[in-house]
């Protein structure tokens, strides 16, 4: 179970009487291995969310312009609030005045493997590689697949805010595809487009 205390930021920021967003609170690790999970949100300005299961909750980064394929592509990622595991789940309607209002579609998810490690060739715990600034993992999803890393360019320092860098490993799964256009692209859970999850919301 995630340590409450790495919630505080999710929570204070949304009214759960108004949102449909997971209020969190538990469920313990999602699957034998660690989960990812990549949503687009159409909020204030479209983005990709990318999460990745950490000690209990799932680290995450809004990708402007989507996770891709190429390794030649280097990703900007900026760090956002930790989100509970339940969120894997969440595709809908966030409501207009709440944080973050806007469409929300889970567009790849899946399992990953930690490859980060030292010089000495030891793995390196997962949590305490992405501290010390610098991540290696392999995705196993539906569109997303091979290895990746995360690395941060600046930490948050004197107001600013800190930036990561998300890039695909030369590998057997790199190819020269790019992030899919946000609003054609469908839901790996029910197929649809932002559109049409809107649609959905706004008659629910």
């Amino acid at each position: 179970m995630a340590d409450k205390g790495t919630l505080t930021a999710y929570e204070r920021r949304r009214d759960f009487s108004r949102t449909a967003e997971p209020r969190g609170g538990g469920t313990g690790p999602a699957a034998d291995r660690p989960v990812f999970v990549v949503q687009i949100h159409d909020a204030t300005a479209m983005h990709f969310d990318f999460r990745l299961e950490v000690d209990g909750v799932l680290k995450s980064w809004a990708v402007p312009k989507g996770p891709s394929g190429d390794p030649r592509d280097k990703r900007l990622a900026m760090p956002t609030e930790d989100h509970p595991l339940e969120y894997r789940d969440f595709e809908g309607v966030i409501a207009r005045g709440e944080y973050g209002a806007g469409t929300v579609i889970i567009w790849d998810e899946g399992s990953y493997r930690n490859l980060t490690v030292d010089r000495h060739g030891e793995q390196v715990p997962f949590a305490r590689a992405l501290a010390h600034g610098h991540v290696s993992f392999r995705l196993d999803g539906g569109k997303l697949h091979g290895g990746y890393s995360l690395t941060r360019l600046r930490t948050d320092r004197n107001g600013g805010r800190e930036a990561w860098l998300l890039v695909k490993r030369a590998d057997d799964r790199a190819s020269h595809g790019g992030a899919p256009d946000p609003r054609r692209a469908r839901s790996a859970r029910s197929g649809h487009t932002l559109r049409q999850v809107a649609a959905d919301g706004g008659r629910e």
